[in-house]
């Protein structure tokens, strides 16, 4: 709490441009992942949730703003890999950590709640100090309110580079979320599986996830930096997140759920790896890395809702969750054929 007085005081002066952001997204992600579980209407819930990712992007934006700040091109594959792969990693644990919280929501949410605390204290305590932003950046304490508002939500406009990256992270969490988000209505209705056996097979399937996406974020970061290109790498993550969307569609199964975990995982562990690698690469002006990533995050939220948005449309309308799986297919190909269009980045 100190931490955060401190803050609204003045927050540049006392931590620099990035580290006032992530903590106090840290505990406005906390308090809004606690609430989810306590509204009984779904207005409740939605504003709960809402609350939850802008404070989850307050984290976010600014520490992978980090990578442009500090990291030189040709180790950013590597430093990427982290971050991809501790995202991954921690959806696998945290999908494994609500099999078990199943029955128990309450609890759940709570834990979720703890997490984003610790996790914006290890950030703080791990990453390297910043300098103070009112002695670095004087010349920009001059300018408007306005101005300084109007900048800040001004996209890179002339970057094509960017705004393919864009298409690819959204056309990718959009796929993402549209089997992640229902795994456990896709298990119960359409594999016919009841609640105490689709737990049991999400806690599978998690631990399959974690460990592909491990290997992926120790393997392909540094590969992407050693042979200096991140294109066919993103290509051929999402090549593989095609084929495992694939493998429920083809084997409605248990069978196809784990292979899906495997293969999807192992894709979406390779893309997260060397997507942010990418995504620095592709910034039109360093100075403003932090804002532009920022809108680099506005793909993932939209990819999340758009994803969640288009599933439950399309089980409304066909009473089936099998269209669900072709169309993801296609919005992967969408994701993939993006990057192939980037021409500053190999």
């Amino acid at each position: 709490m100190f931490l955060l007085v401190l803050c609204l005081i003045e927050p540049g002066a006392v931590f620099g441009k990035r580290t006032p952001w992530y903590l106090s997204g840290a505990l406005l992600a906390a308090i809004s992942f606690y609430l989810i579980g306590s509204p009984r209407t779904g207005i409740g819930v939605l504003l709960a949730y809402c609350f939850a990712n802008i404070g989850q992007n307050m984290m976010t934006a600014p520490i992978v703003a980090t990578l442009s700040d500090r990291v030189p091109h040709s180790n950013r594959g590597t430093v990427s890999a982290a971050y991809g792969g501790g995202i991954t990693v921690g959806q696998a644990v945290g999908t494994f950590l609500g099999s078990l919280f199943i029955f128990q929501t309450g609890v759940g949410f709570f834990s979720a709640a703890l997490m984003y605390i610790f996790a914006g204290l290890f950030a703080f305590i791990l990453l390297p100090k910043e300098p103070r932003s009112d002695i670095k950046y004087e010349k920009e304490k001059l300018e408007s309110v306005w101005k300084v508002i109007i900048k800040a939500f001004t996209p890179p406009f002339h970057a094509p580079d960017f705004w393919r990256a864009f298409i690819c992270r959204t056309s990718l969490i959009v796929a993402y979320q549209m089997i992640s988000a229902y795994q456990l209505y896709i298990i119960e209705d359409h594999l016919g599986q009841s609640r105490g056996n689709a737990g049991t097979i999400i806690s599978i399937m998690s631990v399959i996830t974690m460990i592909v996406s491990f290997a992926a974020s120790i393997t392909s970061g540094p590969f992407s930096d050693k042979i200096g290109r991140r294109k066919p790498v993103v290509i051929s993550a999402c090549a593989l997140y095609a084929l495992g969307i694939a493998m429920p569609w083809l084997i409605p199964s248990a069978t196809g759920m784990f292979l899906f975990a495997g293969i999807a995982g192992l894709g979406y562990g390779i893309f997260m790896s060397v997507d942010q690698a990418l995504n620095v690469d592709v910034l039109p002006n360093k100075d403003n890395a932090g804002k532009d990533l920022g809108f680099l995050n506005v793909a993932s939220c939209a990819g999340q809702a758009i994803g969640s948005g288009i599933t439950s449309s399309l089980v409304t309308f066909t009473s089936s969750y099998t269209p669900v799986f072709p169309v993801a297919i296609v919005i992967t190909a969408i994701a993939a054929f993006s990057i192939v269009g980037i021409k500053g980045v190999k």
